[in-house]
Parts: structure tokens; C-alpha cells; sequence
């Protein structure tokens, strides 16, 4: 017997020791998955940036002769450095450098502490010689100072008493306590000033000096000056040191911010009809622009530009992706939206010349208008940037190692402008009124660029490039409105205009369920407003829940007279079922409304709802019910079989669904009954484990209580009992 107990215990191990290797295998799948979901796409646009911009960055070579005349003005396609006058400049700075040192508040605080314990002493043997005096009989001797002092000699610390002589505690002995309180005020405050400026071994006595004079300057009398100067040379002492490591940080930050003296890239290095002097051949040379000497550094300086493009889209990716909120329609819309921003920009270029600017005409704000709507604004602000970037190089005029910095400049606070006046993403009017912020921006955004430039521009031009920047504002929120019906139902993509539309009262499903489950429809408004404020408090999307409390329960509508909201004036029909035929009809409504939903094509994220809003709960009634008839009934029978919740939204609106219904059976719930419903169904969720698998936490659970609990509150607030008016 005992063997058959091992033997089944180290089974039981092996499975269990099994089922941990497949969790984790699948772990790693899942892991994979999304990363393969993510470095393709973005690899893809790795690729489609360098074959866009592989022109504006290529090197070409001259065959130039020393002393010739220049054919064509030529410029440096890359950055390089002069390293050796680089290093003399750097040299300069860290000789310049003044040495650090460090202020010990150890000792500082020591010597005012000693000077400090000097008239506190002082205070003290007057304080006991005065009640002595008052005790002692007429015919006793009063303590003589130099008694007095060797009872401070007694009580002060063996470093005063050693250092200072007797003479000095005798002259302080014989002031007024008022003239030692303010010389001790004085001599504190020079003292601290003196120490938090530094006293260093060089300077010990010009220290001392200073303060010497200090005190001279102040009105005392000279033996209350005597006596401080006498204090202060016994206080002053080294408290500064050299530090050789703040020393040497300083040196090495003096010498990271010496610049490099180098060839900047678009520089000019000789122009059109210029003899080719020997340094102006050196530094041809140099750049790699003289035949057989072609520079690939250029290409390279792109390749690292790509490589980091892709990887901050890369790494916003998987941010969305930890959050559950990247899915196959996300990353397809984020690299369409890409390759579009990007391909109008190059388009535009293409014929964009010195004497035209129409990079002010490209409609780039339609990525950042579309990014926020779709996606977020976070990830709309970082591809605005990118977009940006990109822009610079796009728009360099094909000069290898030049960027347009206007081109880029222009393009982010066009984008940036999108982003900030587009507010309201529940409203398709709000891109309009974006539009018009933008084109407002735009104009700023020309105009100074006009200002700026040494160059005079003629008013037509002046009013070309403003209506440049109009044009592409208005063209932007154009473009945006007629693309984003594309992205909501080809992508699959839940947009906020797109809930909108579906919390309309004229949508089919919700008509259906008025018309045949009034009381659902009741019950689920009720449950959308309770969610809607409830995820609004812990920052989950407010707006998803309103609308999937609208749908949840729309399965209801294939069986609506078996559920008591909707059987008025009529019998129950449980009242003839059996209990696991009551269970059976009841454990159906979220799967047939689930099955309705996708009949309908509403978003997956709405089916998802309605199918987790119960978990794996239990109908406890049924079961109860049940048991009484059959003790063997099992209590697996009688559970939803799930999905639990698997978002903040799904799992605010099971909690919601279940406090209306029990705060509606209610006949006038009171603020108390509310209170212990809500944290008795709450804690029996928590306790049933319908809340592990969503990514809610314990501390928004508390933030979901409070608010459903003043929302019922409100719901259900007192009323004032207006008089019957009786009969005559």
C-alpha cells in the first residue's frame, strides 16, 4: 500500500513536472510570436526607408587635379574631424581648470559645537552661582572668577581647555550675560560664513584675518572683542581638502565639451570657377571625394539611421504589445501609415527644387491624425518625430551627408500641431477643427522661416508658401477622414468614432433588444453607466465599456421571458423547468449573444465581452436548487465554462452586471445595503478567482468600489415624500 502511495505521488510529480515545461514552452511561443509580429513589419519598413532615401545619401566621386579650376561648387558629404587641433583645444580647456575641493561639514560643525559648549558653560556657572548667592548665608564667600574657571575647566571638553588659556575664561567670566549672547550671535554667524566658504591650508590665516576683522568692526567693547578674536583663532582651522576626483571629473567634462574642430557635412569646400589650392585638395581628400577614394560613410551613417528608426518603432510596438494593445490590424495600420507618410514626402521631393520649397504642401499631419485616432498619441508624438527625421533627409536636396533642417522643423510642428488640437477623437468634426489649428501652425511655421532667412522674398512668394501650408493642413484632415473608414473595417480596427456608432440607439442589435427585452436594455444601460465612471476612475477605456455593457447581455434576447427582468405580469417559466434545465438556458446567453454579435460583424472586442462577462461563475440558485434533489450534483454542472475576463474593461463590467442586479432587487436600498452588496459581490470574485487572468489590480479594485458605490448612491439618493393632498 505504501508503495502504491509513492508511486503515485512521483506520477503526480511528473505530470506536474511536464505541465510546467509545456507553460513555459508556450510562454516562450507566445513570446516569439509577438516578436515575430513586430521585427517583420518593421524590418519590412527598414527597407522601404533605405530604398527611399539610398539617393539622398549616395557619394559621388570628382577627378580634380591640384591647381585646377573648379568645374561645379562641392560640398562635404560627411562630418570629419581634425583631431589634431581637436586635441589642443582639449588640452587648453583641462589646463584651464581650477583645482575642486571638498568642505568637511564634520568639522565645521565640531568647532562651532566648541564654541557653542564655551558659553552654554558660561550661561550654566552663572545660572548656579546666582541660586548659590541666593542661598548661601550673608556671612559665606561668593566663588572668585578664578574658581569659577576651573569648574569650566572641570566641564569642558579636554580640546577647549587645552587649547585655550585660563586668561581668556576669566575675561568671559566678566561680562554681562547680554553681551556674551550677543558676542556668542556674532561670532557664530562669521564663524559659519567663514567655514561654508572654505578654509584651506594656504589660506588659514587670511581666513583668520577677515574674521578678525569682522569682529573689530562690530560694536563691542574691547575686551568682549579681545575675547571673540581670542575664540575665533582657536576655531579656525582646515576644513577644506583638495579632491583629486572632483578634480578630475571637472577636467574630463571640460574636456567632453570641447567641439571637434571638423568638416561639417554639406559644407562647401570649394566652390564654382575656384582654383584647387593644396588644402582645399587635403580636405577633398579627406572627405573621400576624389577618384578611387569613393566614401561609403554616407550609406553606413544611414543604415544606423534605419536601425535606430525601426528600433524605437520597434520597442513602442512591443510597449502596446505588454499592454494588450497591439494586434494584426495595429501593426498592419502603423506600417501602412508609414510607407504612405513616407512616399508623399518623397513624391513631393522629387520636384522640389532651391527656388520652390514644396515640402510646405506634404500632407504628413495624416499619419499623426490617424496614429492618434487609431492607436494612441503617445505612439502618433514618437512616428511625428521619426517622421520628421526622415523628412530632413528626404528633403536635403540628394546633397550626400546634408539635412534640410526647415524640412524637418516644419514637419514636426505640423505633425505636433495634429496631435494637440485633434481633442476630442470621438467627434469626426474634431479633425476639421484640427485642421485649421494646423493650418494656423503652418503659417506660423513659414512666416518664421521667413524671418529668419537673410533672403528677400518677393509677396507673391511670401503667399505662395503660406497657402503651401494651408493646402497641406486641409489636405491632411481630408485625407484623414477618407482613409479612416478603411483602417475601422478592412483592419478591424475599434476606433472611438466607431464605438460611437455603436452605442446609437438605431444600431439593429440595440433596437432588438428594446423591442424584445426592455428590461435587458434597462439593465444594461444601467451596467454602461456604472462601467463607463468605474473604468474611467483607473484609466482603462471608459468609452469600450459603456458600449460592450450595451451588448453584453444581447444574447438574452433568443430566450428573453427566462430571465426575470423581462417577465412582467407572468409566470416564471423555471417554475416547470428542472434545475439543470433553468442552468442550461440561463449559462447559454452569453455564447448565443457572442454568436449574434459576430453574426452582426461587431468588434472582436465587443464578442470578447459578452462571452467573459459571467467567467466561470456559478448559478448559485440553480445548484442550490439542485442539490436538494440530487446530492450528487456537481458544481461544474452549474458554472459558466468561461472565458474569465481578460481586460479591465470585461472585468469591470461582470462586477456591474452582478451589483445592479442585486441592488435592484433591493426595494429602497439604503447607502449601507449598497456598500455591503458591492463588497460582497466584489470579494466573491476575488475569492472565486474570476479576476486572475485580467491585468486589474488589487488597488483599482478598491478605486471600481468606491466609484460604483457613489454612482448607485446618486442612482438611488433619498427623495423628499411630497403631502397627499385628502379628500374632502
Amino acid at each position: 500500500m505504501h508503495m502504491r502511495v509513492q508511486t503515485k505521488e512521483k506520477k503526480q510529480q511528473g505530470g506536474n513536472r511536464v505541465k510546467r515545461i509545456f507553460e513555459r514552452i508556450r510562454a516562450l511561443f507566445k513570446i516569439n510570436t509577438r516578436w515575430l509580429t513586430i521585427v517583420l513589419p518593421v524590418t519590412l519598413l527598414g527597407i522601404f526607408f533605405s530604398f527611399m532615401m539610398m539617393n539622398n545619401v549616395y557619394t559621388e566621386i570628382y577627378d580634380i587635379e591640384r591647381f585646377s579650376r573648379a568645374k561645379q561648387t562641392i560640398r562635404s558629404p560627411i562630418t570629419i574631424e581634425n583631431e589634431q587641433e581637436t586635441e589642443r583645444k582639449t588640452r587648453e580647456t583641462i589646463q584651464s581648470v581650477e583645482d575642486r575641493y571638498n568642505i568637511s561639514e564634520e568639522i565645521t560643525t565640531e568647532r562651532i559645537e566648541y564654541i557653542e559648549e564655551i558659553f552654554d558653560a558660561i550661561y550654566k556657572l552663572d545660572e548656579i552661582d546666582t541660586t548659590e548667592e541666593a542661598l548661601i548665608e550673608e556671612d559665606e564667600v561668593i566663588l572668585t572668577n578664578q574658581e569659577k574657571v576651573q569648574r569650566l575647566i572641570q566641564i569642558l571638553s579636554p580640546e577647549i581647555t587645552d587649547t585655550l588659556h585660563e586668561q581668556v575664561f576669566i575675561q568671559l567670566l566678566r561680562l554681562s550675560v547680554d553681551d556674551l549672547k550677543e558676542g556668542e550671535k556674532v561670532l557664530t554667524t562669521i564663524l559659519l560664513d567663514t567655514f561654508n566658504t572654505g578654509v584651506r591650508a594656504v589660506n588659514i590665516q587670511s581666513s583668520l584675518s577677515r574674521v578678525k576683522q569682522e569682529i573689530k568692526f562690530a560694536d563691542f567693547d574691547t575686551s568682549l572683542q579681545q575675547s571673540l578674536i581670542e575664540l575665533s583663532e582657536f576655531a579656525i582651522v582646515q576644513n577644506s581638502f583638495f579632491d583629486p576626483e572632483s578634480t578630475m571629473d571637472a577636467q574630463n567634462q571640460a574636456a567632453s565639451s570641447v567641439e571637434p574642430v571638423v568638416i561639417r557635412a554639406g559644407e562647401i569646400i570649394v566652390r564654382e570657377g575656384q582654383i584647387i589650392t593644396n588644402e582645399i585638395y587635403e580636405e577633398l581628400k579627406l572627405a573621400g571625394l576624389l577618384k578611387g577614394e569613393r566614401n561609403i560613410y554616407p550609406v553606413i551613417g544611414l543604415i544606423l539611421l534605419i536601425v535606430l528608426i525601426i528600433s524605437v518603432i520597434g520597442h513602442e510596438m512591443n510597449l502596446l504589445a505588454k499592454q494588450n494593445k497591439l494586434d494584426r490590424g495595429k501593426v498592419i495600420s502603423i506600417f501602412i501609415i508609414s510607407v504612405l507618410t513616407v512616399s508623399f514626402m518623397k513624391v513631393v521631393s522629387l520636384y522640389t527644387t532651391s527656388g520652390n520649397q514644396l515640402f510646405f504642401v506634404v500632407p504628413v499631419a495624416t499619419g499623426a491624425l490617424l496614429l492618434k485616432q487609431l492607436i494612441e498619441e503617445r505612439l502618433a508624438i514618437v512616428l511625428a518625430i521619426l517622421y520628421a527625421i526622415l523628412g530632413c533627409i528626404i528633403f536635403n536636396g540628394e546633397i550626400p551627408g546634408g539635412l534640410n533642417v526647415e524640412a524637418g522643423i516644419y514637419f514636426f510642428f505640423s505633425q505636433l500641431a495634429a496631435i494637440i488640437f485633434y481633442r476630442n477623437v470621438k467627434d469626426r468634426l474634431a479633425i476639421v477643427r484640427a485642421g485649421l489649428g494646423m493650418a494656423l501652425i503652418n503659417v506660423l511655421t513659414v512666416l518664421l522661416f521667413i524671418f529668419l532667412s537673410f533672403e528677400k522674398y518677393a509677396l507673391i512668394d511670401i503667399f505662395t508658401q503660406l497657402g503651401f501650408g494651408i493646402v497641406a493642413a486641409l489636405l491632411s484632415a481630408v485625407l484623414t477622414i477618407g482613409l479612416l473608414p478603411f483602417f475601422e473595417t478592412s483592419l478591424g480596427i475599434l476606433s472611438d468614432i466607431k464605438l460611437l456608432s455603436l452605442a446609437s440607439p438605431n444600431q439593429p442589435l440595440l433596437k432588438k433588444l428594446l423591442v424584445e427585452s426592455p428590461g435587458t436594455y434597462h439593465h444594461s444601460i444601467m451596467v454602461a453607466n456604472l462601467s463607463e465612471t468605474a473604468c474611467e476612475a483607473i484609466g482603462a477605456n471608459g468609452l469600450l465599456a459603456r458600449v460592450g455593457a450595451y451588448y453584453h447581455d444581447i444574447g438574452k434576447t433568443v430566450r428573453p421571458h427566462y430571465f426575470i427582468e423581462n417577465q412582467l405580469s407572468m409566470n416564471n417559466p423555471h417554475d416547470m423547468l428542472m434545475p439543470q434545465q433553468s442552468a442550461d438556458i440561463i449559462i447559454s446567453h452569453p455564447y448565443d449573444g457572442a454568436d449574434l454579435l459576430k453574426k452582426h460583424r461587431l468588434p472582436k472586442e465587443i464578442i470578447e465581452i459578452a462571452k467573459q462577462h459571467h467567467g466561470t461563475t456559478l448559478l448559485k440558485y440553480f445548484y442550490h436548487k439542485e442539490k436538494k434533489q440530487n446530492k450528487q450534483a456537481k458544481e461544474e454542472t452549474f458554472r459558466y465554462p468561461g472565458p474569465k475576463p481578460q481586460t479591465r474593461e470585461a472585468a469591470v463590467i461582470s462586477i456591474c452586471d452582478s451589483v445592479e442586479a442585486a441592488v435592484r432587487s433591493l426595494k429602497e436600498p439604503t447607502e449601507q445595503e449598497i456598500d455591503d452588496i458591492v463588497s460582497s459581490i466584489v470579494n466573491d470574485r476575488l475569492m472565486d478567482g474570476q479576476l486572475d487572468e485580467s491585468p486589474i489590480t488589487l488597488k483599482e479594485i478598491k478605486v471600481i468600489k468606491g466609484t460604483i458605490c457613489e454612482t448607485l448612491k446618486g442612482i438611488f439618493h433619498s427623495r423628499i415624500q411630497y403631502p397627499v393632498k385628502e379628500a374632502k
